[in-house]
């Protein structure tokens, strides 16, 4: 019985993040603030999307963020969860999914689209 309850703590944190206070999950709509630097300047520029995985352990624990584009053209980026770049995420949706990783969703974009309404 001890490894069955072992399996499933690791599977819900497999599913689950958490930065600056702010717990997601996989299937989440997000908008993250990133900082850019350009030259001497510094900016704030969003992103939103979909949260379609979270892998990694520890120091290494990295999230996975889709969304479609003007043309229908997907973008993902990967930010690594203790980013200094990132300075605030914003869940705008809580999704329900039953998978730790949504990677359907970059084959079927109507999918994608469902899931962002």
């Amino acid at each position: 019985m001890r490894n069955k309850t072992l399996s499933v703590k690791i599977i819900f944190m497999a599913i689950q993040a958490k930065i600056k206070e702010t717990l997601f999950n996989v299937g989440d709509k997000v908008k993250i603030f990133q900082k850019i630097q350009e030259g001497d300047k510094a900016r704030t520029q969003p992103f939103e999307g979909i949260v379609l995985s979270i892998h990694g352990e520890g120091e290494n624990k990295m999230f996975t963020v889709r969304k479609i584009a003007a043309g229908n053209i997907g973008v993902e980026r990967v930010w690594p969860l203790n980013s200094p770049w990132i300075e605030n995420i914003k869940v705008i949706k809580n999704g329900k999914v039953r998978r730790a990783k949504l990677n359907y969703l970059r084959k079927n974009s109507t999918k994608l689209k469902f899931l962002q309404k």
